[in-house]
């Protein structure tokens, strides 16, 4: 697996490599390589990796070596599980984007914040843990048109964003910052992600430049970024292994316009006016095309660009540049080249359909407003 290169701008002393470390989310494929990655490293000695559900396929075939326990973290018994492992790190990789299953929204909430809540007090009151480390996302600065041309670190919120997800991570920073004060002899890093994008990702971004046809606003022009996922499980098990307090954003240097990713994926672009996007959401969503979220729809209008000095700075890591990673999922999906007679004849009738379905959604946001067409 071939990583970003290393960056090493000066010396400095780092922590004691951890002795156990409890990976949360295991049976999702990013989490499974960071606990594998773990497992193999011969400073750490015992990997425990935990999700309430049991993993399957590729997953499952990264976890041999991992100490596998079927725990939910959002219930109390989570507490008992750090206590009697020793853990003395914690990387809670268990947030997730999407509603997953049949508890749709409500479960996903109950995860990511509920499950975070427990996690976090069950690593206040267990004395081994030393270190912690957390999975945030870009999605907590939001997407609007008042926002500045990057964030950093330090930017305030100045609105809360519409979408689940982002209120989640927004909500689950809050309570890692009162974690902090309360420990304040624990490290505890926050790792803020752009999107995956990679030759094995798949995610709801990397099917939204698959579509033969990629809908976008007009006349909005969004720029983007994006991490390479290989880098991501990198930084991950970076901040596992040694002492990197504070929050940092995790995002290959440089953007790509929302065009210019279409035109290298070899797409087609399907402009439409703001209101239509949603119902095409929609469509894709009961289609099973992709299924956008409010979150990655404001993404997709507005953009988001992040500062990656500190991360570079403190881990002595540099990601791949966002064009490359968006090379690299495009030659590993097998992309880039134009649309074939296949892909039109779908687009087309993505089109049909499509045209239907925004026209319908247009009333529905006039009507809504009291207006008819």
């Amino acid at each position: 697996m071939v990583l970003g290169p290393l960056m090493v701008l000066g010396a400095r002393m780092h922590a004691v490599a951890p002795r156990v470390v409890l990976v949360t989310g295991v049976s999702r494929y990013f989490a499974a390589q960071v606990a594998a990655r773990l497992a193999a490293d011969p400073r750490v000695d015992r990997v425990v990796g935990v999700d309430e559900t049991e993993p399957t396929g590729v997953a499952a075939s990264l976890l041999p070596a991992v100490d596998y326990r079927r725990a939910d973290i959002s219930s109390p018994g989570i507490a008992r599980l750090v206590t009697d492992a020793g853990v003395d790190t914690v990387l809670h990789l268990a947030v997730v984007a999407g509603p997953t299953g049949a508890g749709g929204r409500d479960a996903m909430k109950e995860l990511n914040v509920i499950g975070t809540l427990q996690l976090l007090s069950a690593c206040q009151h267990a004395p081994t843990v030393r270190r912690l480390v957390v999975r945030s996302s870009t999605a907590a600065y939001g997407a609007s048109p008042r926002d500045p041309a990057i964030f950093t670190e330090r930017t305030a919120l100045r609105a809360m964003p519409r979408g689940g997800y982002a209120k989640d991570v927004v909500e689950i920073e809050g309570y890692v910052r009162g974690f902090r004060r309360r420990r304040p002899d624990t490290a505890v890093t926050v790792l803020r992600f752009a999107p995956f994008v990679g030759s094995r990702a798949d995610t709801m971004l990397t099917r939204y430049f698959s579509l033969p046809v990629v809908p976008t606003v007009l006349g909005h022009d969004p720029r983007i970024q994006f991490v390479h996922a290989d880098d991501a499980v990198e930084v991950a098990c970076r901040a596992a292994r040694e002492d990197h307090s504070g929050d940092f954003n995790v995002a290959g240097p440089g953007v790509l316009l929302l065009s210019q990713a279409i035109r290298r994926a070899g797409r087609v672009p399907w402009p439409m006016p703001d209101p239509a996007m949603t119902a095409v959401a929609q469509l894709a969503r009961r289609s099973g095309l992709v299924d956008f979220s409010l979150d990655q729809l404001d993404f997709l209008v507005h953009g988001r660009v992040v500062d990656v000095r500190r991360l570079i700075d403190d881990f002595g890591y540099r990601p791949r540049s966002t064009p490359e990673a968006f090379d690299d999922f495009i030659a590993g999906h097998g992309m880039g080249a134009p649309v074939d007679a296949g892909g039109l004849d779908a687009a087309e009738r993505l089109l049909r359909t499509g045209g239907r379905a925004v026209l319908s959604g247009l009333r529905s946001v006039l009507s809504a407003k009291g207006d008819r067409p």
